[in-house]
């Protein structure tokens, strides 16, 4: 098999099954799309100008000085290009996404259909705030189900993302810690956390070090407890963290951390398997940011930033963010400066230029509403249903190294432990492409040789986690028997397997004609 051999672009597999050859290189309703450039050339367009007079410009001196190079497609030439391409890519509208740790779930129309009504769609952030009373009211109830939720007493809403707000609650930490006049330097990581922490707490400028898990799965608390002193400005730990596995000691480790005067921060990222179960807050919890994609079942990106307000503590209640919403009566007040409300005149400053992302913060509330405090703990229950489901259906072909840890919560880990020969995880998630779906979360978290990360969410039925378990028993059974075909997969995609190696060394980010890019190889 030859894989990518031009290194610039994935050959089509057709014809190396024995399958007959097309004039056209479709195969049916799998059509073969080259690229926009090579549809038409740049000298053509789909549309006829008269020639314009020449006109003063405003562009001070940087107009363009040649074509720009695009092509020229008409209309129904555009259309059909992307709807084509779009038919070549997976989505949660398609099928299971069984992305471990990122909740990629199904996204109910209702909040779509709330999140575009007038008033929504179209706010603009430097209107009168007379005028978005009804914004201003969703970012203040969607706030209060927060903190309901996370037993916390204030909430920063304006991060735009899970790391976003990582940041702006390591932010806080700093500001409380240079209010009392104590330089720390350190963070505290485990191993079972999210790959952003560490990330997050370097870019903060602290030194990050790293604490073990244990044979469970779960933080080492000896290791944990012996590295605290007094350079350790925080921890940051992912509960329920990322092999899948809630945190029994999380209250024993605030206490310690809270101890030698150093503050917890939670990943909420997995906040989805606890829902309406357990507020973090009554863990001895400082901050943690929650993923409104995720939890509330927002779309990633949701037509603009995501979102990921951050819950906090008494203790660095008082160095939130500005703005924060505050309501008065019927009325509701955006505050942006910092010596408007007492309690936040020790703000660290602004995450983002103005409030956060409505589009998000409305689907989230509308998610919420309609599911209410019981659905919401439902919620939890199923996805931590489906992900056990998932575990106990696949542990006597898929080796489960935390199986004997009590059971999963959201997701559900395996390893390539007994694959024979080479045969490897990512032989296994190309496989899963031929079959259908998705593949799983690989090689993540580190302390699972050959890791895949599997999380089902509560929004997939029964039927479908059945189909899914039925293709992975299949190819886990060739993979244990060392098929070597599966280095092959796959052989049913629009586009073969791609080198990777050569793709992550000798990337080619920009475009060229196929004949130009071999030439350079």
């Amino acid at each position: 098999m030859t894989v990518n051999p031009s290194g610039w672009r994935p050959s089509a597999p057709a014809n190396e099954q024995g399958e007959a050859q097309t004039v056209t290189g479709n195969r049916a309703l799998m059509l073969e799309e080259p690229l926009i450039f090579e549809i038409d050339a740049s000298e053509t367009t789909g549309v006829d100008f008269a020639d314009l007079p020449k006109v003063e410009t405003r562009l001070g001196g940087l107009e363009r000085s040649r074509p720009i190079g695009l092509p020229g497609l008409s209309e129904p030439e555009a259309v059909r290009h992307y709807t084509r391409l779009s038919r070549q890519n997976y989505a949660i509208d398609l099928g299971l996404f069984p992305l471990g740790s990122c909740t990629m779930k199904h996204n109910p129309r209702l909040n779509e259909k709330v999140a575009r009504l007038p008033g929504f769609a179209d706010v603009h952030p430097l209107q009168p705030q007379e005028t978005v009373q009804g914004a201003l009211q969703v970012v203040d109830e969607l706030a209060r189900w927060l903190l309901a939720l996370t037993g916390m007493p204030a909430v920063a809403m304006s991060p735009k993302a899970g790391a976003h707000g990582e940041l702006c609650g390591l932010l806080c930490i700093r500001a409380a810690l240079e209010a009392r006049g104590d330089k720390r330097e350190v963070v505290l990581v485990p191993e079972s956390a999210h790959g952003t922490n560490p990330a997050t707490a370097a870019f903060a400028g602290y030194r990050v070090e790293s604490i073990p898990a244990n044979t469970a799965g779960r933080v080492d608390l000896d290791a944990l407890t012996s590295r605290l002193g007094p350079d350790v400005a925080a921890v940051m730990i992912t509960n329920p963290n990322t092999c899948g596995l809630f945190e029994p000691d999380m209250k024993a480790i605030s206490d310690a951390v809270h101890a030698v005067g150093a503050f917890v921060y939670c990943d909420g990222a997995n906040f989805n398997a606890i829902v309406g179960k357990v507020r973090p807050g009554d863990l001895g919890i400082d901050a943690m940011h929650i993923n409104l994609h995720k939890t509330f079942s927002t779309p990633h990106g949701g037509g603009g930033p995501g979102s990921g307000p951050v819950v906090l503590s008494e203790a660095l209640a008082p160095y939130a963010p500005l703005p924060f919403v505050e309501r008065n009566g019927d009325e509701f007040r955006l505050v942006e400066e910092e010596t408007a409300g007492e309690h936040h005149g020790r703000t660290f400053g602004r995450m983002v230029a103005f409030h956060g992302q409505t589009g998000m913060f409305t689907r989230a509330l509308a998610y919420i509403l309609s599911h209410g405090a019981d659905g919401l703990k439902q919620v939890a229950e199923d996805s931590v249903l489906n992900a056990n489901y998932i575990l106990r259906s696949l542990e006597d072909v898929l080796d489960a190294p935390f199986a004997t840890s009590g059971p999963c919560m959201h997701e559900a880990i395996f390893s390539d432990k007994g694959f024979a020969g080479d045969v490897s995880t990512l032989d296994l998630a190309k496989a899963l492409i031929d079959e259908g779906f998705h593949p799983m979360t690989m090689y993540f978290p580190l302390v699972v040789h050959g890791a895949m990360l599997i999380e089902p969410t509560e929004t997939e039925s029964k039927a479908s986690l059945d189909q899914f378990i039925t293709a992975l028993r299949s190819i886990a059974g060739r993979a244990k028997a060392g098929d070597q075909s599966l280095k092959a997969a796959p052989v049913h995609a629009p586009r073969r397997r791609l080198d990777e190696t050569l793709a992550a060394r000798k990337p080619v980010l920009t475009y060229k004609e196929q004949g130009a890019a071999q030439a350079a190889e």
